[in-house]
């Protein structure tokens, strides 16, 4: 596994950030020093899935970056006929995800979530995603999705969130900069991956996230995961969550 080392050189104009082969050659580093749980959110988000699949079943693993969860959930299940579409934009990650996994019961595609059907769906994933999509189209993206998926369906959403409370919220993100100082991160690279992101990822709360769920016809609503600033959420279409 390859170092993240992109922000530990002084750079005399911050870019916004983006998924590209920079990123992506450095990508598991990356995320398991910056976000908290993620090691434990990625194989539970599998192992859900899996629960949820039978035989023949589709599962959709949205903005799948490298596939962590497309290969979480095909380690779960021995099943011969469960077929997993990772979807991304970032040609970068596509690319490498094909490369890694090379399991016949997943495949890649390289398209924007938008305009991509989710047909037949039976789980979606949605691991560290909405964030980095336009506020105002993320409750389309929803409701599409609901419409689109298996009326029996199980939609995974995976966040970073801010409290509502700001003195809580400051306590929590001031402890999550600390974890990555403590996970070798410097000062540096720490106020420079910041700076940017600011124009790229924009947090909701936890509150929002579940009131734009059921907005988007989704019922039986619950976070099953929180560590600090950072939370996952399990969701039906509402057809199924009303007869459970």
């Amino acid at each position: 596994m390859s170092r993240d080392q992109i922000f530990s050189v002084k750079q005399p104009h911050i870019v916004d950030f983006a998924f590209d082969a920079k990123v992506a050659a450095v990508f598991p580093d990356m995320i398991r020093r910056s976000v908290p749980g993620y090691e434990t959110v990625i194989p539970i988000t599998g192992l859900m899935a899996a629960r949820h699949l039978s035989d023949g079943d589709m599962a959709y693993d949205l903005g799948c970056s490298l596939g962590a969860t497309t290969l979480a959930i095909l380690q779960q299940t021995e099943l011969k006929s469960v077929h997993v579409v990772g979807i991304d934009n970032a040609p970068a990650m596509i690319e490498q995800a094909r490369i890694q996994i090379t399991d016949p019961r997943a495949q890649f595609v390289c398209a924007d979530l938008n305009d991509v059907a989710v047909t037949d769906a039976k789980v979606i994933v949605l691991n560290f995603v909405l964030q980095f999509v336009a506020p105002e189209a993320r409750l389309p993206l929803l409701q599409r999705l609901c419409t689109q998926m298996r009326t029996d369906g199980l939609l995974i959403v995976s966040e970073k969130v801010r409290h509502a409370e700001p003195v809580r919220h400051e306590f929590y993100d001031q402890t999550h900069l600390a974890w990555k100082r403590a996970n070798g991160y410097s000062e540096l690279e720490v106020s420079q991956k910041r700076q940017s992101l600011e124009n790229v990822m924009r947090v909701d709360s936890e509150e929002i996230h579940q009131q734009r769920l059921a907005k988007a016809g989704f019922g039986d609503i619950a976070q099953w995961f929180r560590c600090m600033n950072w939370a996952s959420f399990i969701a039906r279409p509402t057809q199924l969550a009303d007869h459970t």
